[in-house]
């Protein structure tokens, strides 16, 4: 099968052709909307349609319009945006959720002869819809419910027992990662790494893959993180958090646990006060960040292109991109 040299270049599914697909990975305020939104109007200038498809796990939440930062009329610059508050927040979307509906958009929009942009920063999703899914069956609630109580340093030392090569790879206090290895060892007798061996329904091999990773200095990064909460109280992610408290929701939903949630839910509970929430929901993001940043450094294949930057250049960032992607 064919593989495109360029981002625009003509594509027959029936012959076999493998049609192309952009992604623009990067930390939180990274400036990654920005540039698919520049990448879909230069493609426009080209003859070529572009559409911007999500793989930001708090943007598909309908709820989470503000503290998303999900992109808003203006910023979409008159470019279809797909996956964007897909999901109410009563449902939880998980990583093999969003991949269905993300695979489903993407061979839509190939057959209709459109360019698919994924932009996110959410590792998991984007690994899931190329690399696929593993059948890990259901887990025994009762072996769920013990392991998530025990605490990190108790499933970390069972995990070095009974999973030691996933262990060796999870920091000890990445307690999310190191409950799900345990749960499904014990439930199912076999190790994440072998059910993972057996991923089904990745899209990776069936497209022509144009990957860029923007990695600004972190400083930088930081100072953006910072700004972005305070821009976000200003444009009313507090009233956003009334609403959301207001239907009761299970606070174990992921829509619940999103970055500035928690924090300016103490304001509306009166534990503390909206100083204290700007801070602390300003120190979440850059953790964020931080994580973020370094999955994207270390752990998406070597080839995939890294675009590193000083500073805040649209120019600059929008003229690398570009080239990467065979447009210049």
């Amino acid at each position: 099968m064919s593989t495109a040299n360029s981002l625009d270049a003509p594509y027959d599914l029936e012959a076999g052709n493998r049609p192309p697909l952009a992604l623009i990975a990067g930390p939180t305020a990274s400036g990654k909307s920005d540039c698919a939104v520049m990448l879909a109007q230069h493609l426009e200038k080209r003859g070529k349609r572009g559409v911007i498809v999500n793989a930001d796990s708090s943007q598909v939440y309908a709820d989470l319009s503000v503290l998303s930062a999900r992109p808003s009329p203006e910023e979409m610059g008159g470019i279809e945006h797909r996956l964007f508050g897909r999901w109410d927040g009563a449902q939880g979307c998980s990583a093999a959720d969003w991949a269905n509906a993300a695979r489903e958009t993407i061979g839509r929009l190939h057959r209709e002869g459109a360019v698919p942009i994924l932009v996110g920063g959410t590792g998991l999703y984007i690994r899931t819809l190329l690399e696929g899914i593993a059948p890990v069956p259901p887990i025994d609630p009762a072996i769920r419910d013990a392991v998530r109580a025990l605490p990190v340093t108790e499933a970390y030392a069972a995990l070095k027992t009974e999973d030691p090569e996933r262990a060796a790879r999870l920091a000890p206090a990445d307690g999310t990662r190191i409950a799900r290895a345990l749960e499904v060892v014990r439930s199912s007798g076999r190790t994440l790494t072998q059910w993972q061996a057996e991923t089904t329904g990745g899209i990776g091999d069936q497209v022509s893959l144009f990957p860029a990773i923007l990695l600004p200095d972190r400083q930088a990064l930081y100072r953006r993180c910072d700004l972005r909460f305070e821009r976000m109280i200003e444009l009313g992610a507090l009233d956003e958090v009334r609403v959301l408290l207001a239907r009761e929701l299970d606070p174990s939903l992921p829509v619940m646990r999103a970055i500035g949630v928690p924090e300016l839910s103490g304001v509306l509970q009166e534990a503390w006060d909206l100083d204290e929430a700007i801070a602390r929901g300003a120190q979440a993001t850059r953790n964020y960040a931080k994580r973020q940043f370094t999955w994207l450094r270390h752990q998406p294949p070597r080839h995939w292109a890294r675009i590193e930057f000083d500073s805040f250049n649209e120019r600059l960032i929008s003229d690398l991109l570009l080239r990467k992607f065979g447009l210049t």
